[in-house]
């Protein structure tokens, strides 16, 4: 997966969970969903990027 493309993917991940945090409960499972896909790919990009912070 092309980095640029990882990033995208993790920002619109983060705006998506935030939004729907800003209108359910933080326990609501889709909220939940949401961060745990969120954490997936934040682990992916630091798979990739060798631990780099940017």
């Amino acid at each position: 997966m092309c980095l640029n493309r990882l990033l995208e993917d993790i920002e619109k991940c983060r705006n998506e969970m935030v939004q729907l945090a800003s209108h359910t409960p933080l326990s609501n499972q889709r909220v939940v969903d949401m961060s745990t896909k969120l954490d997936r790919l934040l682990n992916k990009y630091h798979s990739i990027n060798g631990g780099k912070v940017c």
